[in-house]
C-alpha cells in the first residue's frame, strides 16, 4: 500500500503514526482538513485485523468529520484517531496518557474526543497529558458524554426525513429497525418509543440487548444477520460503518436510512445509486449525527449545554435543507450534503493554508 497515495486520494493534510513501547500504544491520527479551524474528531479503539485496515478507517472517518463540522456550521476542521487494540482487554491509564502526549505534540491542530471503544474516563486520562481533548466530565469543566446529544440529533433528523417522505413527522406505529443498542442507539430508542414507534433492535452484545428488553418489553429483537431483512419504514444504523453495501442493499425493505454510524455506505457512489434505484431515501450520516461534535465543540465556544442542545435540534432544519437541495438540483442526498459542506469549506479562513493557530477552551470547572 502506498500511504501517500491513500492520503492524496482523500485530500488529507497530515497522518501521524504513534507508538509507545511501555504502554503498548499503537495509534494513527489523521488530520483531513483545517480550512475552517482546528481538526476535531473522536479517538476510536478497535481490534483491527491489520494496520492497513486501521489506516483505511481513520482516513474515511477523518474526512467525514470535516464534512460533519462544515454542515453543522462549526469553526472546526476534520480529524480522527484510531488506537489498534481490543478495548475490552488492552485499555490502561498509561496507554491513554501516552496517546495524550502525542496529541499534545500537535499543538492544537488535532483535538480528540471519545468514540467507539473509548469512554469519558479514557478522555480524562488523556486530559492529564494535554488540554486538546473534549468530552471530559462536567465535574472537570467538560461537556461530558456526547452520546445523548448525538442520539437527539439523529432523532430530529429522522423526524425531518419522515416528514419529507410521508408529509408528517409523526412516528406513531412506524416500524424502525435500530442496528446497535450502545450509548447512542439506546438513547435513540428512548425517543422512538416515546413517540409511539414500533422498534426492532439488534446488537452483537447480548448484555446491551437485555438492558433494552428489560426497559421496553415491546421491543422486538432479531439477530445481527437478520436486521437487514426486517420489513420496516426506517432503518437506523447505530453501530459500525460500511453496513450498507452491495451485499446488504438487496435485502433492505425500508423507505428511509437514517442513523448515527459513521460512513454508513461502503462505496458511496455505487451504494447511493443502488439505494435510489430501490426508492430508499438515505440521510447522510455526517449530517444527522452531528449532535456529538456540536456538544463537544461547546467546550471551545461558550461552554453552554443549552446552546449545544438548541443547535442540535436544528439538525431537523439541516436535513430538510439537504433534501431541498437534492430535489431542486436533481442530486442524490450525498451530493447535496457534500455541496453544502464544500461551499462552506471553500470559504474558510484557512482554505488555502493549514490551521496553525491557538485553541481557546472554556472549561467550566
Amino acid at each position: 500500500m502506498s500511504i501517500f497515495k491513500e492520503i492524496a486520494l482523500k485530500g488529507h493534510e497530515q497522518v501521524i503514526y504513534c507508538q509507545d513501547k511501555i504502554s503498548g500504544l499503537q495509534a494513527i491520527i489523521a488530520i483531513h482538513n483545517t480550512a475552517l479551524g482546528p481538526s476535531l474528531g473522536g479517538c476510536r479503539m478497535w481490534p483491527y485485523a491489520s494496520e492497513e485496515e486501521a489506516l483505511y478507517d481513520v482516513l474515511r472517518l477523518s474526512r467525514g468529520m470535516t464534512y460533519k463540522s462544515a454542515v453543522a456550521g462549526l469553526h472546526l476542521g476534520g480529524g480522527k484517531a484510531v488506537i489498534i487494540g481490543d478495548p475490552k482487554t488492552k485499555k490502561s491509564p498509561e496507554l491513554f496518557k501516552a496517546f495524550g502526549r502525542f496529541v499534545q505534540s500537535l499543538s492544537g491542530r488535532y483535538i480528540t474526543a471519545e468514540d467507539v471503544g473509548t469512554s469519558e474516563k479514557d478522555m480524562e486520562y488523556i486530559f492529564e497529558e494535554t488540554d486538546y481533548v473534549t468530552g471530559i466530565s462536567a465535574k472537570r469543566g467538560g461537556s461530558g458524554n456526547p452520546s445523548p446529544v448525538t442520539a437527539f440529533g439523529v432523532y430530529r433528523g429522522i423526524l425531518a426525513a419522515n416528514k419529507y417522505k410521508t408529509g408528517s413527522d409523526a412516528l406513531s406505529n412506524r416500524v424502525i429497525a435500530v442496528q446497535g443498542t450502545g450509548s447512542v442507539g439506546s438513547h435513540l430508542i428512548d425517543y422512538l418509543i416515546k413517540d409511539g414507534a414500533r422498534v426492532v433492535v439488534t446488537d452483537i452484545s447480548e448484555e446491551s440487548v437485555k438492558r433494552i428488553k428489560d426497559k421496553y418489553a415491546q421491543v422486538e429483537y432479531v439477530s445481527p444477520e437478520e436486521i437487514y431483512d426486517v420489513k420496516c419504514d426506517i432503518f437506523a444504523p447505530c453501530a459500525l460503518g460500511a453496513c450498507v453495501n452491495s451485499k446488504t442493499i438487496p435485502k433492505l425493505k425500508c423507505e428511509i436510512i437514517a442513523g448515527s454510524a459513521n460512513n454508513v455506505l461502503e462505496n458511496e457512489d455505487k451504494d447511493i445509486q443502488a439505494l435510489g434505484a430501490k426508492g430508499i431515501l438515505y440521510i447522510p450520516d455526517y449530517v444527522i449525527s452531528a449532535g456529538g461534535i456540536i456538544n463537544v465543540a461547546s467546550e471551545l465556544g461558550d461552554g453552554s449545554q443549552e446552546t449545544a442542545w438548541s443547535r442540535t435540534a436544528e439538525i431537523y432544519d439541516t436535513v430538510t435543507k439537504v433534501l431541498q437541495i437534492a430535489s431542486e438540483k436533481n442530486m442524490n442526498t450525498v451530493q447535496a450534503a457534500n455541496a453544502l459542506a464544500e461551499s462552506r469549506i471553500s470559504e474558510g479562513p484557512y482554505a488555502h493554508t493549514m490551521y496553525m493557530g491557538e485553541v481557546s477552551f472554556n472549561r467550566r470547572a
